[in-house]
């Protein structure tokens, strides 16, 4: 058996993090962790497997005429930024339906892109990114490469933010693929996997890709943890930003 250690640290880490106003980002993530989305948009960065796997929904869809990244990666003084910029424009009402607090914005991870039809004029801060054609099959595709429609219609007492049609947020496969089928947000799924403890039953879910095994281990703070998985599986672990973290474990269909 392999023995893995988890600790504090890892609560913050990886692509299934929670952030809100309730879950502020609690570290910046570093530029090596970043990279650029040549050649659809070089300036937008965003972190790398997040950038990997929607260049190749792109590809895939040969759509770099129709669909434009508009926002990827952000700074936490561009978030000041652009949260002052909207107050002084748009307003209180506005703002907080459309512009994430500072320190609470999925853009600052840089697991969130921004997407839009392109056209002449574009709104950074409400992009049009409509549900037919090219655009609604990118909902579609996107989600067998990880990715989600973060704030959908009527969940904005959930998510505290108002519908998005343009905001996406990659939180790896086969998540991407269990929220859409239980139409979760992530702040459902992220209570939702609490019920599939390390020692306790174990989510399970299988289709051609493969069989998944996820389960929670929750981190007490500033004691570490060990949790031992089969030698030789491929796993992915990610924290909640939260109190604990996620294991996913895979095997491949012959």
């Amino acid at each position: 058996m392999k023995k893995l250690r988890f600790g504090t640290a890892d609560i913050s880490k990886g692509h299934l993090i929670l952030v809100n106003p309730s879950h502020p980002i609690k570290h910046d993530i570093q530029q090596k962790e970043l990279t650029s989305l040549h050649p659809y948009a070089e300036h937008i960065l965003l972190e790398r497997q997040t950038a990997k796997m929607l260049l190749s929904v792109m590809h895939f869809l040969d759509c770099k005429h129709e669909i434009v990244p508009v926002s990827g990666y952000r700074s936490i003084d561009e978030q000041q930024k652009i949260y002052a910029d909207s107050l002084q424009k748009n307003g209180k009402s506005f703002t907080k339906k459309f512009v994430a607090i500072p320190g609470c914005s999925e853009h600052q991870t840089g697991l969130a892109v921004d997407l839009a039809k392109n056209s002449k004029e574009i709104d950074f801060i409400r992009p049009e990114f409509p549900y037919t054609g090219i655009y609604g099959y990118f909902r579609e595709i996107s989600v067998r490469y990880g990715f989600i429609e973060r704030y959908p219609a009527n969940r904005e007492k959930i998510t505290k933010i108002a519908h998005e049609p343009w905001h996406f947020r990659y939180v790896g496969y086969p998540h991407s693929e269990i929220m859409k089928d239980k139409c979760f947000t992530l702040e459902e799924y992220t209570i939702y996997l609490k019920q599939f403890c390390y020692q306790k039953n174990h989510l399970r879910f299988r289709n051609h890709r493969g069989d998944f095994e996820i389960f929670y281990v929750p981190v007490q703070a500033n004691k570490d943890i060990f949790v031992e998985i089969p030698e030789g599986m491929p796993y992915q672990s990610s924290g909640n930003n939260i109190d604990g973290v996620v294991l996913t474990l895979w095997r491949e269909r012959l």
